[in-house]
């Protein structure tokens, strides 16, 4: 049988590791919290370098990310110009430390962009696509693509263009497929499709 005495010391021992259970959950959730809080500032960084990206190459006249043997000219066929859609991935940008949209100065990534034509399917539109560099220090960013010359092969120049880092991931890496499925919704829209 169990003695009052017993009993009240197991009460009391039971309270203390109930206090102790309370307080290492609550030093846990703080720890969490703080550490949630950095990586939260980057990812929000992220996502407004990939609103200002898709933002400057859908106003810029497709002449400025002009490539792959496509003109402004196949684009203008009245008087109002098309709409352009664009999806981009961001690979990096320069200064990597920064926390705020203001202090980024360049951005490495990848844009495809579709001149939405009325009545025009995806499949058939006019595209422009590849690595990217925007020039964020301007106003508005300047935009640079990668284009193989007569003399230097695509791969070339983009590891001339891009930190090594970023390189090796435009060689392999595009669109996201929720940023794929987003522009090509936003491109039925403007399409009147």
């Amino acid at each position: 049988m169990i003695s009052r005495e017993s009993f009240a010391g197991w009460y009391r021992n039971r309270l203390v590791w109930v206090a102790v259970i309370l307080l290492a959950v609550s030093a846990g959730t703080v720890v969490l919290l703080n550490r949630a809080d950095p990586e939260a500032e980057p990812a929000d960084l992220q996502a407004q370098i990939m609103a200002r990206m898709r933002t400057t190459l859908e106003q810029a006249d497709p002449g400025q990310h002009n490539h792959a043997g496509h003109s402004a000219q196949q684009v203008a066929t009245k008087e109002e110009k098309p709409p352009v859609i664009c999806g981009v991935r961001v690979y990096g940008y320069e200064p990597a430390e920064v926390t705020a949209l203001a202090d980024v100065r360049t951005v490495y990534g990848f844009h495809l962009c579709g001149v939405a034509e009325q009545k025009r399917p995806w499949d058939v539109a006019v595209k422009l696509a590849g690595p990217v560099i925007m020039d964020m220090s301007t106003e508005p960013p300047g935009i640079q693509v990668v284009e193989a010359t007569a003399d230097v092969m695509f791969t070339d120049r983009l590891r001339e263009m891009f930190p090594a880092k970023y390189a090796e991931l435009a060689l392999k890496e595009a669109l996201a497929d929720s940023e794929m499925a987003d522009q090509r919704r936003r491109y039925d829209a403007a399409a009147g499709l």
